[in-house]
C-alpha cells in the first residue's frame, strides 16, 4: 500500500473516531443534564449542557456565516493534504480537524447549535470535538514546520 493511501486510511480513522467519541459524549450530556445545569466535578470543573449557537468560546456570529467558515477551512485542510496525503504526520492533523469540525458540524445542522460541556474554570464551556480541533491545529502547525525528508537530505548535503 502507497504512503498516500494509507495517510487516507490513517486520516478517515482519526475523523470517524473522533466525530463516534464526540456525539456520544454529547448525547450522553444531553441525556443525563437539562440546557444550562451542571454537575461539579471537583477543582472547580463542572460538567455542563451549554448550547453555543456562535463561533468557538461562545463569540457570536451568524449561522451562515458559522457554517462557511467551517465548510471553508476544513475545504482548505482537505486540499492540502489530497496535495500531499505522505508527508508524515499530517494525517493526524487532517483527521482531529476534520472529525472535530464534522461533530460540531454535525451539532449544528441538527439542532442549530454545538453541544459544550467540558466547564473548567477560567475558560469558557467547550467539547471534545474543540479538543481535537485544537489538537489537530498543533499537530499541523509542528508538520508544517518540520523539514520534510528529502528537504532534511538536502540540508545535510548543503
Amino acid at each position: 500500500m502507497s504512503e498516500a493511501v494509507a495517510g487516507w486510511r490513517r486520516a478517515l480513522a482519526v475523523c470517524g473516531g473522533v466525530v463516534l467519541v464526540d456525539q456520544v459524549a454529547k448525547a450522553i450530556v444531553v441525556a443525563s443534564l437539562s440546557i444550562d445545569q451542571h454537575v461539579s466535578l471537583g477543582l472547580g470543573f463542572r460538567l455542563a449542557n451549554t448550547q453555543n449557537t456562535g463561533l468557538a468560546f461562545g463569540i457570536g456570529g451568524a449561522p451562515d456565516l458559522v457554517l462557511g467558515v467551517t465548510i471553508g477551512a476544513l475545504a482548505l485542510v482537505l486540499l492540502w493534504f489530497a496535495l500531499d496525503p505522505a508527508r508524515p504526520g499530517l494525517w493526524l492533523a487532517v483527521g482531529l480537524l476534520a472529525g472535530g469540525a464534522l461533530g460540531n458540524l454535525a451539532d449544528r445542522v441538527r439542532t442549530d447549535a454545538v453541544t459544550d460541556f467540558i466547564d473548567p474554570p477560567l475558560w469558557p464551556t467547550f467539547n471534545l470535538a474543540d479538543v481535537a480541533i485544537t489538537l489537530g491545529a498543533v499537530v499541523l502547525v509542528l508538520v508544517s514546520l518540520a523539514p520534510q525528508p528529502e528537504q532534511a537530505v538536502k540540508s545535510r548535503r548543503s
